[in-house]
């Protein structure tokens, strides 16, 4: 249920709201985070040059966090329905080399604004709060856009238990218990990432771009 409030919200619907700031990574990082697993800082330093095609795949190169492994994730259809390579196109054209160019960093790090923005700070609410979404859990933890990354665990399990590979579950989480840096069989990682619940299919990058202020 909190899915879906937090993709249905003002960033991917039709009205923004007053005194907004809308940064393109507003609509973009919150996706590429559910269909990918990746961190915030991972897809804050995708630079174009990330997004791979291999075996007629397109994937994003995850390869700038410290803990986990660099890895290729196929990109969901999902992404592309949203309008990814229209927007690839638009940062091309104006000159920028990473994928989410408006999102600032702070000491080479780019996780804090977005945690900040995601989850609110002191008096400021964040995208959660105004979603009416509790940025606190049950277990009194502070809700975090990395909340996502055990969504996208939780469900690529299941589908690589059905593919009957669990090398491919490791490899795509990142995980040190698949022991190779590379993932042969592409198509499979594609089926399963393919896999993940579309969660509003309504969701486009020039709908958001087009939002009224109310």
């Amino acid at each position: 249920m909190e899915l879906h409030t937090l993709y249905h919200g003002y960033i991917y619907g039709d009205q923004r709201l007053p005194r907004e700031q809308p940064k393109h990574w507003h609509f973009w990082l919150p996706l590429i985070a559910y269909y990918s697993g990746a961190y915030s800082d991972e897809i804050g330093h995708l630079q174009l040059c990330d997004i791979v095609e291999h075996q007629q795949i397109l994937c994003f190169h995850f390869h700038t966090h410290g803990k986990i492994k660099a890895r290729i994730v196929p990109i969901h259809q999902a992404l592309f329905d949203a309008g990814l390579n229209e927007y690839i196109a638009a940062v091309k054209q104006q000159g920028h080399a990473r994928l989410l160019f408006d999102l600032p960093s702070k000491s080479g790090r780019y996780s804090e604004k977005v945690r900040i923005w995601f989850s609110g700070e002191g008096e400021r609410a964040g995208y959660l709060q105004k979603c009416d979404i509790p940025n606190i859990d049950q277990l009194g933890m502070k809700t975090a856009v990395s909340s996502l990354r055990l969504n996208f665990e939780q469900q690529i399990r299941i589908y690589a238990i059905q593919a009957g590979t669990k090398d491919a579950f490791n490899y795509l989480l990142g995980f040190n218990e698949y022991e190779l840096t590379e993932f042969s069989n592409v198509t499979t990682l594609n089926q399963i990432c393919q896999q993940i619940r579309v969660i509003n299919p309504h969701i486009n990058w020039h709908r958001f771009n087009q939002r009224h202020t109310i």
